[in-house]
């Protein structure tokens, strides 16, 4: 099993932090968000520096997470796209980061269906291919649960028409629940379907409620209203023998202590994945 500390659980530290915590929790890489990672990069550090740290500390870059709003599609909007993720991917090359993330917002929400998967087809042929021109980059797509891209079967047809091979899925537990799928969706995926895994727990919006993930993913494991376990085992059900991360989206738990946080994020994707459940 391949354990990756999520950036976006420790929201409020520094890369040099999360690598520290990493090594001290038992995981085997980070996972790193552009903006804490740029930032180190603007202020002072240097890849070759932080690089040294992750071997001091046997750890790797597992992915960068993540390119946003990849469905711009109108001039310079998606000239802006295609800057942003060569920045990123040049700099996932540079610490032989094997994986990006991709994901779209409300971008094209307001296309007809069609009209948004060949968008979407397009752009990540693009962005696919920017990934093989620096090294082979294998790109995972989140679905957003509470946009008009959210269901598996979406993004499984672009990835078919994009016609590139170095495009998965990333299987976050939250979003996929909240946009309606069933652990048994998971289950029948193949394998080489998916490059990596969010654990994760939280709820739908209350009546009345407007979506804000700041909110409704305000929850640890065991404290939402997801059957984590159960999507655990789905997703082992496929074989899949990529890295497991937990994804902590929790204002409340934020504010704690950082190396307790992680320690107790990496024991429980131990129960959960490794336990007899």
């Amino acid at each position: 099993m391949i354990k990756g500390l999520h950036g976006y659980s420790f929201n409020y530290s520094n890369v040099v932090t999360q690598a520290k915590i990493a090594y001290q929790a038992g995981f085997d890489s980070v996972q790193l968000l552009p903006e804490h990672l740029f930032r180190y990069l603007e202020h002072g550090g240097t890849i070759e520096k932080y690089q040294k740290l992750l071997d001091n500390y046997g750890l790797n870059v597992g992915n960068i997470n993540a390119i946003k709003e990849i469905g711009r599609h109108q001039g310079h909007q998606r000239e802006q796209l295609l800057a942003e993720a060569e920045r990123i991917f040049r700099t996932a090359q540079a610490f032989h980061c094997p994986v990006v993330q991709i994901m779209t917002m409300h971008e094209v929400d307001y296309l007809p269906e069609e009209q948004m998967l060949t968008v979407l087809a397009d752009n990540i042929r693009a962005l696919a291919e920017m990934g093989m021109k620096y090294g082979g980059i294998k790109l995972q797509i989140e679905l957003v649960g509470y946009t008009k891209f959210n269901k598996i079967e979406q993004a499984l047809e672009v990835i078919k028409r994009s016609g590139m091979h170095n495009v998965g899925l990333v299987i976050d537990f939250w979003h996929l629940y909240v946009s309606g799928h069933q652990p048994q969706d998971i289950a029948k995926l193949d394998k080489d379907q998916i490059i990596g895994v969010h654990i994760c727990d939280g709820r739908l919006p209350h009546p009345g409620e407007l979506w804000d993930e700041l909110i409704q993913r305000d929850y640890a494991v065991g404290e939402g209203d997801i059957d984590v376990q159960a999507w655990v085992n789905a997703v082992k059900a496929t074989g899949f023998d990529g890295p497991w991360s937990l994804e902590l989206v929790s204002p409340r738990h934020w504010e704690d202590d950082l190396l307790d946080t992680a320690i107790t994020n990496s024991r429980q994707i131990d129960d959960l994945v490794q336990g007899t459940n």
